[in-house]
């Protein structure tokens, strides 16, 4: 299987047509590195603040402070994006797929992270597990 980074370069008669080509092939492999890239934040995130959770005691409680103490500290260093909403998504995201990091292969890629976000708004968890898990 080839490389979703791999660029193929082909000489026809159209110079025009040949870059067009090369630009379109390398924005889209931007595209998915910055997609792969944002999958594993995401997951790893969720599977951080996972862990942290099962040391307190009322889990809950504790949960819901820890990630609104982490959701300050990181809109304040980084940005938007790491909001309560957007932790406790990524909390959800390594619930919800397990598996996804411990793939060998990288065809867990082919939804995006917008995709994945789509399917937490799943509430039909056999719906989710059945129809939408990615089989490799």
């Amino acid at each position: 299987m080839e490389s979703f980074m791999t660029i193929k370069c082909v000489n026809s008669d159209d110079i025009f047509k040949d870059a067009q080509e090369i630009i379109e092939q390398t924005r889209n492999n931007a595209y998915q590195a910055v997609n792969v890239a944002m999958i594993q934040r995401n997951w790893l995130l969720g599977k951080r603040i996972a862990d942290e959770e099962l040391k307190g005691k009322n889990r809950a409680e504790y949960g819901k402070e820890i990630i609104k103490k982490l959701a300050d500290f990181l809109t304040n260093k980084y940005g938007k994006g790491f909001d309560f909403s957007s932790l406790y998504k990524y909390v959800r995201f390594y619930k919800e797929f397990p598996e996804i990091l411990d793939s060998a292969s990288p065809k867990f890629y082919l939804l995006s992270w917008t995709h994945y976000r789509s399917l937490l708004r799943v509430s039909d968890k056999t719906v989710t597990e059945n129809h939408f898990r990615i089989t490799i």
